[in-house]
């Protein structure tokens, strides 16, 4: 699947979430830009390696791995997601929509699991981190001192 199926995907997701009525407020192209910058790595693709590093510790890298593989992924909880993506990310992605930090977090429990899921097929973070150089790039990152 591509970046751009991907973050509307996403997109999608978080508008389901929050748009339960159905009034049309939340417009998709808003969120996909939104939702593009709170992922991206500003080259074109996901920053999935900086959340996967973020989760070190505890029972959220087994939330990371069961966003990578193959299988159900776990819930996160507003809280958890805040401390993985930070307050400042949130913030703007949320001031870019019109919304309160704490609705966008509401909306984004389901959009991030599925978007790292969907961008990690099998998961193969090979493809999403620049192959072999940034797979080694990613564990020097993970496992730095």
């Amino acid at each position: 699947m591509d970046i751009n199926a991907i973050i509307q995907m996403g997109a999608q997701l978080f508008k389901a979430q929050l748009d339960k009525d159905h009034d049309g407020q939340l417009n998709m192209t808003e969120i996909s830009t939104a939702l593009t910058g709170l992922l991206s790595n500003g080259q074109g693709g996901l920053d999935v390696a900086s959340l996967v590093k973020n989760m070190q510790g505890g029972d959220l890298m087994a939330m990371a791995a069961s966003w990578l593989g193959d299988g159900p992924n776990q819930a996160v909880q507003p809280g958890q997601l805040a401390q993985i993506l930070g307050d400042d990310k949130i913030a703007a992605f949320a001031k870019q929509l019109g919304l309160s930090p704490e609705k966008a977090l509401s909306g984004l429990t389901e959009a991030v699991p599925a978007v790292v899921d969907q961008s990690s097929t099998g998961g193969s973070l090979l493809d999403m981190v620049g192959g072999v150089s940034g797979a080694i790039n990613l564990a020097s990152k993970l496992f730095a001192r």
